[in-house]
C-alpha cells in the first residue's frame, strides 16, 4: 500500500493472509474487493493514521500478497479471515469493507460480536444482486474461462463512472500483474463464484453500529442508493450517498469518504 512498507501475514488453514499494519491506536482492518489489492485503501488509511488509529489494511487469499493455495474463496472464508487478522493483532477493531469485503467485514460482525466493535461498508455486496438473466450469462461466462483476469482488468476502469483517480492505470496494472502468477487467476476466478446469501442470512445477528456508503452511480448495482438504504435499514445504520461516485467511493471521492470514515471510527472508538 505504501512503499518499503511491511508485509505481514497470518497462517490460515491452506495458506497465508497479507496484510501491513500502520499507525498506533485504536485498531482498523481495512478488507478490499474481489479483483482488488490492499492499495484499494491507499487514500483511506493515512487519514485514520493521522486521527490515531492503528490501520491494518489486508489482501484477500488468491489476491495480492496472500496466497492463492486454499480451496475456498468465498465471504465466509474472507470473514473467517478478517477475524484472524484482527486476533492476530489484538481487537476489538473497526472493519472497513468495500464489494465483496463488505460482505466478509458483515459475516465477521455476525460470527463474533466482541472482534468487531463498528462497520464501514463501501459498495457492499452482502446480497446477492438482482441481475437480468442474459447479463448473468455473460458474466459467468466472461469469468469462466483463463482470460478472467484480462477481462476484470479491462472492465475494472468503468467502475470509476465519474471521478478517476490519478493513479488508476498504475493501480490496474498492479492488479493485472498480481493475477498473472501462477494459481492467482484461478483464485480469482473462484471467487467471483462465490454466493452471497450465508451473509444476507446472518444480517440480523450483526449488532456492531454500521455506516453504509453507496456511490451513487455504482454500475455494480441497478439502484445504487436503493440498495444502500436497503442495507442501511437492514443493519440499522447511517447511510452516506456519494454524488458522482461509483464502486470505489474512498477512491474516487476520498475528501468525503475519508473524513466521513475517520469520524465514524472516532464515535466507535469513543464508546469502547
Amino acid at each position: 500500500m505504501s512503499a518499503g512498507a511491511e508485509v505481514r501475514h497470518v497462517q490460515r488453514p491452506g495458506g497465508r493472509i497479507a496484510y501491513e499494519v500502520h499507525g498506533s491506536g485504536p485498531l482498523v482492518v481495512c478488507v478490499p474487493g474481489m479483483g482488488e489489492l490492499r492499495s484499494s485503501y491507499r487514500r483511506t488509511a493515512p487519514l485514520l493514521v493521522q486521527a490515531g488509529f492503528r490501520v491494518a489494511a489486508m489482501d484477500l487469499r488468491g489476491h495480492g500478497g496472500s496466497d492463492a493455495t486454499f480451496d475456498r474463496y468465498d465471504d465466509v472464508a474472507a470473514g473467517e479471515d478478517v477475524l484472524a487478522v484482527v486476533a492476530e493483532l489484538g481487537g476489538p477493531a473497526v472493519v472497513v469493507g468495500n464489494s465483496m469485503g463488505a460482505g466478509a467485514a458483515a459475516w465477521a460482525a455476525a460470527e463474533r460480536p466482541d472482534a468487531v466493535s463498528g462497520l464501514v461498508l463501501l459498495g457492499p455486496f452482502v446480497r446477492n444482486p438482482t441481475m437480468n438473466p442474459l447479463l448473468a450469462w455473460a458474466f459467468r461466462a466472461a469469468m469462466a474461462g483463463p482470460w478472467a483476469p484480462r477481462v476484470w482488468t479491462s472492465y475494472l476502469p468503468k467502475l470509476y463512472p465519474g471521478h478517476r483517480p490519478d493513479d488508476l492505470a498504475e493501480h490496474v496494472a498492479a492488479v493485472s500483474a498480481s493475477m498473472r502468477r501462477p494459481g492467482y487467476a484461478a483464485a480469482f476466478r473462484a471467487t467471483t463464484r462465490t454466493s452471497h446469501a450465508p451473509v444476507e442470512a446472518r444480517l440480523d445477528e450483526v449488532s456492531a453500529p454500521t455506516l453504509v456508503v453507496m456511490g451513487e452511480r455504482d454500475p455494480d448495482f441497478p439502484d445504487p442508493a436503493a440498495e444502500g438504504r436497503w442495507v442501511a435499514q437492514r443493519l440499522r445504520g447511517e447511510l452516506l450517498l456519494v454524488p458522482g461516485a461509483g464502486h470505489y467511493p474512498q477512491v474516487e471521492v476520498p475528501g468525503t469518504v475519508g473524513p466521513a470514515i475517520v469520524e465514524f471510527a472516532q464515535r466507535v472508538s469513543a464508546r469502547a
